[in-house]
């Protein structure tokens, strides 16, 4: 779920209600300056990541906003496609407290390298069924929708396909790829709803 405000009264107001998993916050704002909402997150000890969008970048800017909290800077204008990789990135870091190797009971994860391991063996596995098992395993016990798991794999090219039939086929091939390798059922199928990784 993805919600927009548009001064810094209502994301001082939504921040203080909400916990997310990202924001993306401009520094120019009709009612104020960008750097209030990341000082405001401070005091209210909040551990959401933030990536800053701006027009203007000065090194002075850059280093005040990484300074005050914010995990990463982005220019204006900039690609969707490396937006989505970034978002990604910091939810990953986020979830997984920085480290560049997932152990999930059997499972081994190493998100340089782009491989996983299941009871220590390599599995064959492509980029996008290893981008799946991290959104799945990040998000534990959650029910993810069709079209969340699409717009994670795709990002803004989730929209112009007719149908998510794709999120399905990557399911279906990570689960048995996993159960081929003597891995768990861990990924349940939640009817009408999505799907969810479940710690059995």
């Amino acid at each position: 779920m993805c919600e927009l405000v548009i001064n810094a009264k209502s994301a001082i107001d939504k921040i203080s209600t909400y916990d997310y998993d990202c924001i993306l916050l401009d520094l120019m704002l009709p009612d104020g300056n960008g750097f209030e909402i990341l000082k405001e997150l401070k005091r209210q000890n909040k551990t959401e990541g933030v990536i800053i969008i701006s027009a203007k970048e000065t090194l002075e800017t850059r280093i005040e906003g990484l300074q005050l909290g914010a995990d990463d800077y982005l220019t204006k204008p900039f690609h969707l496609s490396e937006l989505l990789v970034r978002i990604q990135a910091l939810i990953r870091r986020k979830n997984f407290k920085g480290n560049n190797v997932v152990a999930h009971n059997e499972i081994e994860i190493n998100t340089l390298s782009k491989t996983v391991k299941v009871k220590g063996s390599k599995i064959d596995i492509t980029k996008k069924e290893i981008d799946l098992l991290l959104y799945l395993i990040g998000n534990e016990n959650r029910v993810l929708s069709k079209s969340a798991i699409a717009e994670h794999l795709s990002g803004d090219m989730a929209d112009m396909l007719d149908n998510h039939d794709f999120v399905y086929a990557h399911i279906k091939n990570l689960k048995n790829k996993l159960k081929d390798a003597g891995c768990s059922d861990y990924i349940k199928t939640v009817y009408g709803l999505g799907y969810k990784w479940q710690n059995e």
